[in-house]
């Protein structure tokens, strides 16, 4: 009953996170060329801090979490490419307000895992959020959708699949959220280190780096990606996807605001 009532306030300071997240990866990005190598560092130090608690703990990862998290990991390699590239490719208040769209499609993914129709009033209220994303992401004009639009919407989609297996796997097995967080952030640092050593662009990356953007880097590194997907592994195990999706969906709300407050990016009167 302690953890389901931190579930909600949880969820919430995740969604805080990931709302600034848009904002920062752009101000990290001069290029989106530089993507991989961002990615690679983000979840090397990522990784780090997590086998570090794992250390402190006495709790390295056991086989279930090693197959479970690889696989998961390879999904969430997927997400961050899309977001990344994504964000570099259209306005941070775009990818904060069209990533919402997870809450719409984590049911359907439920649904179709578990093989029920999804009922008439939440299909009805899901074309409603995909009105409003879309007038929010247009301002109310009949815009061409930009190509980092559309991978932000193939992320929203991944990340629905995600939080669906994360709760498939934690309702089928006994599996250490924090070990399982570790092994997801490993996969993926591995696969973005190995991409950024093939760019080869590592190095001038480095060199261009301020004492402000490591900074912003650490704040992505632990507060965006270790605590946040720590916190959403947790909740999960302590509640339905379909619930965790429902209360990261604040996160549009967050990126609006950042990105209007601090960017001074414009939502018009139909936004």
């Amino acid at each position: 009953m302690e953890a389901r009532r931190l579930v909600d306030p949880v969820l919430f300071a995740v969604a805080v996170a990931w709302g600034s997240t848009y904002l920062v990866t752009k101000e990290l990005l001069p290029d989106a060329s530089y993507a991989p190598v961002l990615l690679a560092l983000r979840l090397s130090l990522a990784t780090i801090a997590m086998l570090a608690v794992l250390v402190w703990v006495g709790r390295l990862p056991r086989r279930p979490e090693l197959t479970s998290g690889a696989l998961a990991g390879v999904v969430l390699a997927a997400i961050f490419a899309f977001e990344t590239y994504g964000v570099a490719l259209t306005t941070a208040t775009n990818a904060g307000v069209l990533i919402s769209l997870n809450m719409v499609f984590t049911p359907l993914v439920g649904s179709l895992v578990n093989r029920r129709r999804p009922s008439g009033r939440f299909l009805a209220l899901a074309g409603v959020a995909v009105l409003g994303v879309a007038l929010l992401a247009t301002n109310g004009h009949a815009a061409q959708p930009h190509v980092g639009d559309w991978l932000i919407l193939a992320a929203a989609a991944l990340r629905a699949v995600h939080v669906t297996l994360l709760g498939e796997v934690q309702r089928r097995r006994a599996v250490d959220s924090r070990a399982l967080t570790a092994v997801q952030m490993g996969t993926v640092s591995a696969v973005f280190l190995a991409l950024s050593l093939v760019a080869g662009t590592p190095r001038d990356y480095l060199a261009d780096m301020t004492t402000g953007d490591v900074a912003l880097l650490l704040w992505l590194a632990l507060g965006c990606t270790v605590f946040a997907f720590f916190a959403q592994t947790w909740a999960i195990a302590h509640t339905s996807p379909s619930r965790v999706s429902l209360l990261l969906g604040t996160e549009p709300v967050w990126a609006a605001l950042i990105g209007v407050g601090i960017a001074h990016e414009h939502i018009g009167p139909v936004g």
